[in-house]
């Protein structure tokens, strides 16, 4: 599986790349803090697979990157060949980027 770390996402959406980021946590976790990315909860993950870019590179994140972790499994066995999971979530980019940022 190929991974990204919090650093390089904020290089990427610093230097406003061309990708997608997908959000697998739940509405609740969301809402709470988010990085913009598009919601689609772990358990609709496969339902609304087609909300998912195949061309382009797709960052796929959660809390801490199990969730995620699961997500690109499920959609590699569908054929995705563009995804990356966010190393440590959404904890790690509380901690390393914005500490600001609500977590729980």
């Amino acid at each position: 599986m190929k991974e990204i770390s919090v650093l390089e996402l904020k290089e990427k959406i610093d230097n406003k790349e061309d990708f997608q980021l997908i959000d697998v946590r739940e509405d609740f976790e969301y809402e709470m803090s988010n990085l913009g990315g598009t919601l689609i909860p772990l358990a609709g993950i496969l339902i609304e697979s087609d909300k998912i870019a195949k061309d382009k590179p797709v960052i796929v994140q959660c809390r801490s990157g199990k969730r995620s972790a699961v997500a690109i499994m499920q959609l590699e066995a569908k054929g995705f060949t563009n995804l990356y999971n966010l190393q440590g979530g959404i904890l790690a980019w509380a901690e390393e980027i914005d500490p600001t940022m609500e977590v729980y």
